[in-house]
């Protein structure tokens, strides 16, 4: 499967690893749909479930040719390069977007997870009590999660890997947003804006020949918490594919049919009219972030009124219908060139 890629076919797929990276930043979004409806969702899942006992015999023995063929090298490098370079632009970008565009950022949002659902339901027929069930089940996952109360930051090691073990299951499991879970499990802002912003400093830092930074206990503590971080979602991302792997081979239909009721379910984290709900003081004052920002504790829904601006917004909704459907169609024409 990697030998026959074109430059093409890896030009697209590292902008399908921008894509998936930003949607994985931003809560509420699943970069696992951006997987599954770009047509290389089991190919990823096939990847990761490689890094096995096998490999690692490989990597240990030297075998280094050996070990990236084994692993679908060229598929999983192409990928994850364009993820970590999201990391550090596009992603910076879509924070821009949401801080001045927010509605018709989040209806685009809402228009891509409307027609994830539209994309995977038209070709799932295996319709019956198990699967009905199971779609029941992931609605009401997906809306339970939406509506939980966030917990208070914690920078605990061990809580940090687990967050990295919970929060890359986003680029697995389609309609389960790993940044959202981060936002309920309180380490949202610790995990991917402080200690990334420390990374992006530190770097800048070294550049400059200025390694001072050694010195400094709160930007080495940060990067500590990123490091283990980092270890956990390594852990979760080899963890869950396995598991993944044997539940598709398995129980295709009701795995589907749990990710189709995810997904469904999550449109309510990604409604677009919301208000941002910020943490608050005892006195009522804003707690802010290393930045100096105020930090997100959930979004309080809310329905619109026809306007200009709401007209507007819908729009953007169909806009997002119609880049999932764009996506899809290219998937599924990749798909058939390797078959």
């Amino acid at each position: 499967m990697q030998s026959t890629r074109t430059f093409t076919d890896r030009i697209f797929l590292f902008l399908k690893g921008l894509a998936m990276g930003a949607a994985n930043k931003v809560p509420g979004v699943s970069g696992g749909v951006v997987a599954f409806v770009a047509g290389f969702y089991e190919e990823f899942i096939y990847s990761l479930q490689k890094f096995n006992a096998k490999a690692f015999k490989l990597l240990i023995n030297g075998r280094f040719k050996s070990f990236y063929q084994y692993v679908n090298g060229r598929f999983l490098s192409v990928l994850f390069l364009g993820t970590v370079v999201s990391y550090f632009s596009v992603s910076k970008i879509l924070d821009y977007l949401i801080k001045h565009y927010e509605l018709y950022v989040w209806s685009v949002f809402f228009g891509m997870i409307i027609g994830s659902i539209y994309y995977i339901r038209k070709d799932f027929k295996d319709w019956n009590f198990k699967t009905n069930l199971a779609l029941i089940i992931g609605i009401v996952l997906g809306v339970s999660i939406s509506f939980l109360d966030p917990a208070k930051e914690n920078d605990n090691l061990w809580f940090v890997f687990f967050c990295g073990i919970i929060s890359v299951s986003g680029m697995t499991l389609p309609g389960f947003s790993g940044s959202f879970i981060l936002i309920l499990l309180g380490n949202y802002v610790l995990l991917l804006v402080d200690s990334v912003n420390a990374l992006y400093d530190t770097f800048a830092d070294i550049l400059r020949g200025d390694f001072n930074f050694v010195q400094d206990a709160v930007r080495m503590r940060m990067l500590k918490v990123l490091g283990v971080f980092t270890l956990g979602s390594i852990a979760g991302l080899v963890s869950f594919s396995h598991i993944l792997n044997y539940i598709l081979k398995h129980y295709k239909s009701i795995t589907l049919a749990t990710i189709i009721g995810f997904i469904t379910g999550s449109l309510g984290v990604v409604w677009p009219w919301k208000e941002t709900v910020y943490k608050l003081q005892t006195d009522g004052s804003l707690i802010l972030n290393s930045e100096g920002n105020p930090i997100v504790e959930n979004y309080k829904r809310y329905m619109p009124e026809i306007s200009i601006e709401t007209l507007l917004a819908v729009v953007y909704i169909i806009v997002g219908v119609l880049i999932v459907l764009a996506l899809a169609k290219y998937g599924e024409k990749t798909k058939r060139k390797y078959a």
